[in-house]
């Protein structure tokens, strides 16, 4: 017999859950983030939703091809990063920026380093911490829906206003719903929180990084009196601590890791907001845990019963 047996240390699970499903169950949750995009500003965000989404998996087949690598784009996880880099753009960005960030996170971040759980930091927000050093006119500019949302419009956004720029802050109302300035993806905290509900309730994430992550950030701009309900609902934070900080492959794997990478992410948020030259600094803070990860998984991993410390 030439059959050859795999035999491993139990516990044996068995469960049908694989890479495709969960990164199915991430697309659903994003979708109402995805609609609350386009109904507040309009034919712009469809486009840029469109672009990375086809163009990330297109340069994931075309990198498999070239390396002769077997086909790789139907566990989804390439429409994945795609999807939520269109989510962290602003509505203004030239689509052709938006597809050489597609480019940045599936080929050099992902595929590069060996494809999806080799990874070393989440491949959507490297490609946006790029494009924001790059383009930084672009990325960072700052576009509202008008009141018909119909068309955008410029002006300054909650995160700039609260630190010291001229503007109005929006009503707590228009910030939950999603009528502010911001990147598409990022501005409806109801959206958002929707999709973190569905992800939770299919067990896909675990509470403790975006609560962690939250908490952070609300208790240290309280206690620094920077309007902590805005600083939550402002930027880039609900979607960075529900779908980026909970990435598999650049998170930690331990539940006391996982609180501790989301104290880290609200600690730098907090730190690049208050002091930093960006007004925002949740991509910062994640892709510098990411990097961060394997010693937090380290330091916090559970030691076998009579087992020697390594």
């Amino acid at each position: 017999m030439n059959e050859m047996l795999t035999v491993n240390v139990s516990p044996h699970i068995y469960t049908k859950r694989n890479t495709t499903s969960i990164m199915l169950d991430v697309v659903i949750a994003l979708l109402p983030a995805s609609a609350a995009a386009v109904i507040f500003f309009g034919w712009r965000a469809a486009v840029l939703i469109a672009a990375c989404t086809v163009s990330a998996p297109l340069f994931e087949f075309i990198f498999d091809k070239i390396v002769k690598k077997d086909n790789t784009i139907g566990d989804l996880s390439a429409v994945v990063t795609g999807l939520l880099l269109a989510l962290n753009l602003p509505a203004s960005v030239p689509v052709w920026q938006a597809v050489l960030g597609s480019a940045v996170a599936i080929i050099i971040v992902k595929c590069l380093f060996g494809g999806i759980g080799d990874n070393f930091a989440n491949p959507a927000i490297t490609a946006r911490v790029v494009l924001l050093l790059a383009f930084p006119g672009t990325v960072t500019a700052a576009v509202f829906p008008t009141e018909k949302f119909t068309d955008i419009i410029s002006g300054a956004t909650p995160l700039a206003v609260i630190s010291g720029q001229e503007g109005t802050l929006p009503s707590l109302l228009n910030m939950f719903l999603g009528a502010r300035g911001g990147a598409i993806g990022e501005t409806s905290a109801l959206a958002l929180l929707i999709g973190g509900a569905y992800l939770l309730a299919r067990r896909v994430i675990t509470w403790h990084t975006p609560v962690a992550f939250v908490s952070t950030v609300f208790i240290l701009t309280l206690l620094l009196g920077k309007e902590p309900l805005y600083q939550i609902m402002s930027g880039g934070l609900l979607i960075g601590a529900i779908f980026m900080a909970t990435d598999y492959a650049t998170s930690p794997t331990t539940e006391w890791g996982k609180i501790v990478f989301g104290f880290g992410c609200g600690l730098l948020t907090v730190i690049i907001r208050v002091w930093g030259t960006y007004p925002e600094g949740v991509s910062f803070a994640i892709l510098f845990m990411n990097i961060l990860c394997p010693y937090i998984n380290r330091w916090t991993e559970r030691k076998p019963f009579g087992g020697v410390p390594q």
